[in-house]
């Protein structure tokens, strides 16, 4: 059966269904990571948006449900060149297309990956429809769309307590759409972990007497959780360690009076270069974002700069002056990889023992 994919400028493309038999209208953004799909399809941080693969064949090794980074998927829609329906792996559970039909997400196979990831880098990112019937599509309520809350869709409902293999330290995380290895990343390093709602107040974050706080990845323009930056003001002068990654990062700057903004296509892969400001050195590292901190806002009596991407010089940590806190926009706990900066956990270990 044909499926079709409605660009918010009129372009057509069409390929054939596979996943969930519904419509969705989505941003419409590009992954370049050759590996890690399963990672990508259940990252919360896509909340609203279709992910295109670069990589021309996904799922030759099927759904390892372990390899989760949360209990569902967090896109709207995955597009494909081409997709495996026979996958071989000891440890695979399900196929792609079952999983997809599962989590009532659509899929398209067979259009020109390649020709849409040009388009979205030359023209931008844009929204797009996804049909069976292109003459359903409505540009006028496709450019229109937006993803309205979602870190409110995606954060966890109630307080739940994770504990590591030794109690030595209490960490505090606020979920703003948390991958899982971030949680067992922490656990790993013998803390326990109590993961609160994205808009627990200061006061209640403080009852649980943390020895650090962890702010998560998550889904959204930063600037529109008016609300949590406000509570991340009070918590800064509690004077408790806290570190960020991704959204959190992002948040840890407005909450300064940074400044962040949309970029033309945003960094999604695991092959972004970045470059240590202190070391000179190079790290790839696994990033998703479509929101960066403008360099130009950065206040450098508050904080330094402490990593830059390599491709395009864009800001990727931040290191404040003021209080026991740093953030980073890529993934050091990145699954399926890679792991240069899973140091920067270790540092923030580091920081709660002082």
């Amino acid at each position: 059966m044909n499926r079709y994919l409605v660009l918010e400028n009129g372009k057509v493309l069409k390929g054939t269904a596979f996943g969930a038999d519904r419509e969705v209208t989505a941003e419409i953004v590009f992954t370049t990571a050759m590996t890690g799909y399963i990672e990508t399809l259940t990252d919360k941080s896509y909340k609203g948006q279709a992910v295109v693969q670069t990589f021309p064949l996904i799922g030759n090794y099927g759904i390892i449900r372990e390899d989760q980074e949360s209990g569902t998927a967090g896109l709207s829609a995955y597009i494909v060149r081409e997709w495996c329906a026979h996958p071989s792996n000891f440890r695979c559970d399900t196929d792609l297309d079952s999983y997809l039909k599962e989590n009532q997400i659509p899929g398209i196979c067979g259009i020109d990956t390649r020709a849409l990831t040009k388009m979205l880098r030359e023209h931008g990112t844009m929204n797009g429809f996804i049909t069976d019937d292109p003459s359903r599509a409505d540009l006028e309520q496709i450019r229109a769309f937006r993803c309205e809350n979602p870190v409110s869709q995606v954060t966890i409902h109630e307080p739940t307590l994770f504990r590591g293999r030794a109690s030595r330290r209490l960490v505090v995380m606020l979920d703003f759409g948390r991958k899982d290895n971030i949680l067992r990343s922490l656990l790993e390093r013998d803390c326990d972990v109590w993961v609160l709602p994205a808009s627990t107040s200061p006061k209640e974050v403080l009852k649980y007497k943390p020895d650090g706080i962890f702010l998560t990845n998550g889904p959204g323009d930063p600037a529109e959780n008016t609300e949590i930056i406000k509570n991340l003001r009070e918590l800064l002068e509690s004077g408790i360690p806290m570190m960020g990654i991704c959204l959190g990062h992002q948040l840890l700057a407005l909450a300064h009076g940074f400044q962040t903004e949309k970029m033309k296509y945003g960094h999604r892969g695991a092959n972004q270069p970045v470059k240590d400001g202190k070391t000179g050195r190079i790290y790839i590292t696994s990033q998703n974002h479509g929101y960066a901190v403008r360099e130009d806002s950065i206040d450098t009596s508050v904080a330094e700069t402490s990593f830059v991407n390599v491709n395009d010089g864009t800001n990727e940590g931040l290191r404040y002056k003021n209080y026991p806190v740093y953030s980073v926009q890529f993934h050091p706990e990145a699954c399926g990889g890679p792991k240069d900066t899973d140091f920067l956990f270790d540092d923030f270990l580091g920081m709660l023992k002082r």
